[in-house]
């Protein structure tokens, strides 16, 4: 149903529209009518028309005036002069103001159907479009949610997901590359301002999240993640700024958390502590989640912010905390360029900000090696021997000069770093060889990649981006490429059918067999037996 207003001040005008309408659109059109500006407005603003008629001359508002109003509340409404004025500067604003056709009286029937079929078009591709985006909002309702989430979760999960949340950054269109964590905690609250029954507040308060996560929106642009039994983990994009301008943002955070805060209680009928952790870059976000939770440990305010209590360790100004980080990163990953290249610039800063305290230095490289051999003991590489050390100590202490110390240095952080790599390439060689062996073994049943999976005790996620990485084949390739072998076998040194063929091969389907033989060696079972045997 086609929505359509008339707007002239001539009755006869109007009688003539509405015939014309009813006598060639039928039953599908329902027809309001305003004699004035005003009247047009008021009817617009109740009615909605998808199309409307308007004449330019009316008493009191004139048609230009009136559209204007009308477009106010009504965007999406089609405008289609009709009018005895044809003035310059009327068609000029009628055109600002998106009027598909200005016809001029008399009107002829001809025009008027015309016009109106196109205007109906247009009005179809505007409910189509509208009915598309919602159907794409409705799906964004559904998915956001859950991307949101995941981004959550890789965050706090650490290390090792660099690749999985440049993803859901990419996903949530998130351009800043700083921010901190916001952590809300539920309960009940007891008499010293501490939260109580854990359990029971997160089982109560699970219908009530989409209510929780509105009021979180309402006051932050951020990314609220799922419950995680009564916390709620948020993350809020923000630039690195200067310390003045990260104090105002602290104190923004703290009283926009206040009142974020008396609404759960009131809305939500939840109480809350809330605590920040620090600004960090977005993937470190997980340092900034454990200065919340020791934020929430020791602060005894109903929101506390880590940057107001003695959380983590200070550093000089220009001491490479950045650098260190990045040299224990990289050992932790077997990346051995990037171990050797941190390694020798963080000796150069020693060197030439502490080259006059070689004690000094000597003591931080023994802490920098106990540290990354620690790494290579905890990642499996390595393995821990009480009196591994026991020269370490007079070997520093003896070294006369930075080049010898520097080399001991490499020598051992590169000997962890190493120790690392092989104990990676040994599991995931080991698995693929389980794997390859057990295929072999196995081939003849319907084997599945989730049955390899399983056997070898890793996700089947896992299994497939290993076995591809080692073999240069996925598992249905490597699959294939063994049976299709047996079957070569088989059809080439046997009398056997081709039913028993396919049986000893894993194939059920003799049809299918023969269009997989024949798409991986080029001719049939068939030809290929009789070229073998000739």
């Amino acid at each position: 149903m086609y929505k359509i207003l008339i707007a002239d001040d001539e009755e006869i005008v109007i009688n003539a529209l509405t015939f014309i309408i009813d006598k060639h659109f039928p039953g599908i059109c329902s027809i309001k009518t305003a004699k004035s500006g005003r009247m047009l407005i008021e009817t617009a603003e109740e009615f909605g028309p998808d199309i409307a008629f308007i004449d330019i001359q009316m008493p009191g508002i004139n048609g230009i005036s009136a559209m204007k109003e009308v477009r106010k509340t009504n965007a999406s409404t089609i405008f289609i002069i009709v009018s005895a004025f044809d003035k310059f500067d009327y068609a000029r604003e009628a055109i600002q103001l998106g009027v598909m056709r200005y016809i001029n009286k008399p009107i002829e029937k001809t025009q008027i159907v015309e016009t109106l079929k196109k205007a109906m078009e247009q009005v179809d591709q505007q409910k189509k479009k509208r009915s598309s985006d919602l159907q794409t909002r409705e799906k964004l309702e559904i998915v956001v949610p859950i991307i949101e989430s995941g981004l959550i979760y890789t965050m706090l999960s650490g290390k090792g997901e660099k690749e999985g949340l440049d993803s859901y950054i990419s996903l949530l269109d998130i351009r800043e590359k700083r921010g901190n964590i916001m952590v809300i905690k539920c309960g009940d609250l007891g008499e010293k301002g501490e939260l109580a029954n854990a359990v029971g507040t997160s089982i109560r308060i699970q219908g009530k999240y989409p209510q929780i996560k509105e009021i979180i929106k309402r006051y932050f642009s951020c990314i609220v993640g799922a419950m995680m039994g009564n916390m709620i983990v948020v993350y809020l994009p923000g630039e690195g700024m200067a310390e003045e301008e990260e104090y105002d943002s602290r104190i923004r955070q703290i009283e926009e958390a206040r009142k974020m805060g008396r609404d759960l209680q009131k809305e939500a009928q939840v109480q809350t502590r809330i605590a920040f952790g620090s600004n960090k870059e977005i993937h470190c976000a997980v340092e900034s989640y454990q200065e919340a939770l020791q934020a929430l440990a020791i602060g005894t305010g109903l929101v506390v912010h880590a940057k107001d209590l003695p959380i983590g360790c200070s550093y000089e100004g220009d001491y490479p905390i950045a650098l260190e980080k990045r040299l224990y990163e990289s050992v932790e990953q077997g990346d051995l360029a990037g171990t050797l290249s941190s390694v020798n610039r963080f000796f150069e800063w020693m060197v030439t900000d502490h080259g006059d305290s070689p004690m000094d230095v000597k003591l931080k490289v023994l802490e920098m090696v106990f540290q990354t051999e620690t790494i290579g003991y905890k990642s499996g590489g390595m393995t821990y021997r009480f009196s591994s050390r026991s020269q370490y100590l007079q070997d520093v202490t003896e070294m006369e000069d930075y080049g010898q110390l520097r080399r001991w240095f490499e020598k051992k952080v590169e000997k962890a770093c190493r120790n690392v790599m092989t104990k990676k390439e040994e599991s995931s060689v080991d698995l693929v060889e389980q794997a390859k062996n057990y295929i072999k073994e196995t081939y003849k049943k319907d084997l599945s990649l989730d049955e390899v999976s399983r056997e070898l005790k890793i996700s089947p996620y896992y299994f497939s981006k290993l076995f591809k990485k080692k073999t240069g084949k996925n598992f249905i390739e490597y699959l294939t490429e063994i049976r299709i072998q047996r079957a070569k076998e088989l059809l080439g040194s046997t009398d056997m059918s081709m039913k028993e063929v396919c049986a000893q091969t894993g194939y059920s389907d003799p049809n299918y067999f023969s269009r997989i033989f024949k798409k991986q060696t080029g001719v049939s079972p068939t030809e290929y037996k009789e070229g073998s045997q000739a």
